[in-house]
């Protein structure tokens, strides 16, 4: 898998890529994140890549032709199953999106900045629109960020214990149940014993139970998303 992420500010993605498992899995070969400086795009030699809104009102617009040539180069490099606009208006990611983009081989994550990016490159190139949650950021860089880790992980070989991440919280609409470690009593509060019973069938069972019993209290649409499947 590749991703390219077109950004105004790179440098707050250095970070994120350059550690633990994401890191890993690009030094393993298994993804490619490649990240482009949209100033390097500009329309002159001032570096402009935004310009004011029409119609009035605060707040900066990422313009049409940066946007559009680095696409443009990256396109004629590579084919896209997504070019993917970060933005408040977008779809909210979740659990089951991050499974379909890591199916795919190569996306483009565009950052939105200021007050956004002009409409008809929303129009003529995005996609796929994303949402991280019900806020707004600086920019997009954070939200793409977190789209990256997300699919990344989801990455066959990537992860050492692949299994570890079918039994994430959100896979099948269900919180992940508690997890303990050594010792297995601390301050008088024990492990439960059907952990150190080693008897695998029980243990599922109850995993799948205190799964079902932390939605439920934690978060009941997803509770309600889950009985009307199962």
């Amino acid at each position: 898998m590749r991703i390219d992420i077109i950004t105004c500010v790179p440098k707050l993605l250095e970070g994120p890529f350059s550690h633990s498992i994401l890191k890993r899995a690009q030094d393993n070969g298994l993804v490619e994140i490649a990240v482009h400086d949209l100033r390097k795009y500009a329309i002159n030699k001032h570096g402009q890549i935004d310009d004011y809104a029409y119609g009035y009102g605060a707040g900066m617009v990422l313009m049409i032709e940066p946007i559009e040539r680095c696409i443009n180069d990256l396109k004629a490099e590579r084919t896209y199953d997504e070019i993917i606009y970060m933005t408040p208006d977008g779809e909210v990611f979740n659990q089951q999106t991050a499974n379909q983009l890591s199916l795919g081989g190569n996306l483009i994550i565009l950052c939105g900045h200021y007050k956004g990016v002009d409409e008809r490159i929303r129009e003529k190139f995005i996609t796929k629109e994303i949402s991280v949650g019900d806020y707004v950021l600086t920019g997009g860089e954070l939200g793409a960020a977190i789209v990256a880790d997300a699919v990344v992980r989801l990455i066959p070989g990537v992860m050492n214990d692949e299994t570890s991440a079918l039994s994430d919280s959100f896979q099948d609409d269900l919180l992940a149940p508690p997890v303990y470690t050594r010792p297995a009593e601390y301050d008088g509060m024990k492990v439960p014993d059907v952990l150190l019973s080693g008897h695998e069938a029980k243990i599922a069972e109850w995993r799948f139970e205190k799964s079902i019993e932390r939605t439920k209290e934690r978060r009941p649409d997803l509770y309600e998303k889950f009985k009307k499947k199962y």
